[in-house]
């Protein structure tokens, strides 16, 4: 386990309740100044994907990036990392739908909320328009992806939507599917096709 990692899982715990003394020792020894907050896991994978693609140790950095098991616990975590608790800088990236949490968060946190990057509608929707679906579907094969690939679309519910909507419900359909393909479409874009929302968040640490 790297000391990073020891960092968030300490983070983890005291988001838990449990004490805040080992996470703010490691800060210290670490040189934490900033953490990224992030939903989830695939979130993670792609932020974690990117860095990489470009270069970046950010832990060496003094940046964490910390997925948090949702966004309606953005309000905890900023507080024990922001101004109240560490007094970390605070960015973060977050569907649109949940923008609503992380401005209500880091208000109450103190922390300035225009550093967190909206994707519309969330970071998959991002990558498969960025990628375009001609090439996910051949990431999709080449990860041996096919045959329940092909199963989803012959369900009924998937008729009439869009090529869009149907790889954006396929990567969440599988425990642990959006995690993998959050590095793996990340890994396959083009250098002047990173979305946005993720291209400015790597550009703001």
């Amino acid at each position: 386990m790297t000391e990073m990692q020891a960092f968030r899982d300490a983070v983890g715990a005291w988001a838990s309740g449990g004490p805040g003394g080992p996470a703010s020792d490691l800060a210290a020894r670490l040189g934490v100044r900033t953490a990224v907050l992030l939903e989830g896991q695939s979130d993670f994978e792609a932020v974690e994907a990117l860095a990489a693609r470009r270069g970046r140790d950010l832990a060496a950095e003094g940046v964490c990036v910390v997925q948090m098991g949702g966004a309606m616990n953005v309000g905890r975590y900023a507080g024990l990392l922001g101004p109240p608790g560490l007094g970390l800088r605070l960015t973060g990236l977050c569907d649109e739908r949940e923008q609503s949490y992380f401005d209500r968060g880091l208000e109450r946190a103190g922390a300035p909320h225009q550093d967190v990057f909206v994707c519309a509608a969330d970071l998959e929707d991002e990558l498969i328009r960025a990628l375009g679906t001609a090439r996910v579907e051949e990431i999709v094969r080449t990860e041996g992806d096919l045959r329940p690939w092909q199963t989803f679309l012959h369900q009924p519910a998937q008729q009439g939507r869009t090529r869009e909507r149907q790889l954006r419900r396929f990567l969440g359909t599988k425990k642990g599917r959006k995690i993998r393909y959050g590095r793996l479409l990340v890994e396959a874009l083009e250098p002047g096709r990173v979305p946005d929302p993720l291209d400015d968040l790597l550009a703001s640490l």
